[in-house]
């Protein structure tokens, strides 16, 4: 038995060492969602447990499995990536593998793509997580907001719902899974809903979240507004600063030679000389990052850091 060529929902779920919660989400996902109409691709992102296992003994039983193993652990962005390249559906969602997301909730956020919403993205209320993990997320939450323009309460909920033509467009790596609202609306799919989602308590395993994941998602954060704004026209950003350098320089070894040349003054104790040629030094150096910038851009986007997947289960 084969699942459906055409299913209107696909479900993309990234884990790693979720064993124990895979039979038990796919129940609540099947509870949740018509029969034959979606189907369920399970990435796994490098576990060293038996979730690969689970996904086979489910993909075995269950004709909608299909699942994605990864050599090694990728992060979820390129596991988000890999499950939106294989997915068939109409509309795609995404959820955690931790059993904190409810499947139940996904036909009313669908509901919202019918009503012509691009993305809808889940928001945690009400969470069950430790303080350490809210008060970071919280902070987050609003610079994000603020730095982006999208007013979400939840940039990084895991439950989201997507046209096809959302995961069609973008492309994530590094931590950008956190910002596929900002992604999508750069493609022109602005139409962003929000939706209060139910969120339970941890029942198995750990939990993935480290200040280091915090950190890199601010940094990728600034490096995602850098690359939108520039990465097209380097020179506007590095040829900007490098004429104000030049320029600066400029004065100043001007001024120090009209002293030297018209008042007899000497330069060789004077720090301002260095001060001056630095500046000249850094705006050749900026004015040259600008052109070299220009001139790799003609040549497209080298792809990313490809995972390396090991196999495949399931149609």
């Amino acid at each position: 038995m084969n699942a459906p060529a055409q299913p209107s929902y696909s479900l993309v779920i990234p884990l790693l060492n979720e064993q124990e919660s895979l039979r038990e989400l796919y129940r609540r996902i099947a509870e949740a969602l018509p029969t034959g109409r979606f189907e369920v691709i399970f990435v796994d992102d490098g576990s060293t447990d038996a979730s690969w296992a689970a996904i086979q003994a489910l993909a075995a039983e269950h004709a909608p499995v299909r699942g994605i193993r990864f050599r090694r652990n990728y992060g979820k962005s390129l596991a988000l990536q890999a499950g939106f390249e294989a997915a068939n559906g109409r509309y795609i969602a995404t959820m955690d593998a931790d059993l904190q997301d409810d499947p139940a909730e996904l036909p009313a956020m669908f509901a919202m793509l019918d009503e012509g919403h691009d993305l809808v993205s889940g928001w945690k209320k009400v969470r069950h997580d430790p303080v350490s993990k809210t008060i970071p997320s919280k902070f987050f939450n609003r610079v994000t907001s603020a730095m982006s323009g999208i007013h979400l309460h939840d940039f990084n909920c895991g439950l989201k719902t997507y046209r096809r033509e959302v995961t069609e467009t973008i492309e994530l790596y590094g931590e950008m899974h956190r910002y596929i609202p900002l992604l999508a609306k750069w493609q022109g799919f602005d139409r962003i809903g929000e939706k209060v989602v139910t969120h339970h308590p941890r029942q198995f395993g750990k939990t993935k979240f480290g200040i280091s994941r915090f950190m890199n998602g601010f940094l990728d954060l600034v490096s995602l507004l850098f690359i939108h704004r520039y990465m097209s026209k380097p020179m506007h950003f590095f040829g900007t600063f490098g004429v104000l350098s030049l320029s600066a320089g400029g004065v100043i070894v001007s001024y120090l030679a009209v002293m030297r040349l018209f008042f007899g003054e000497y330069l060789s104790n004077r720090p301002l000389l260095l001060f001056g040629i630095l500046l000249i030094v850094l705006g050749v150096q900026l004015f040259s990052i600008g052109f070299l910038g220009e001139m790799l851009g003609r040549y497209g986007r080298r792809n990313g850091d490809r995972p390396n997947i090991r196999e495949t289960v399931g149609a």
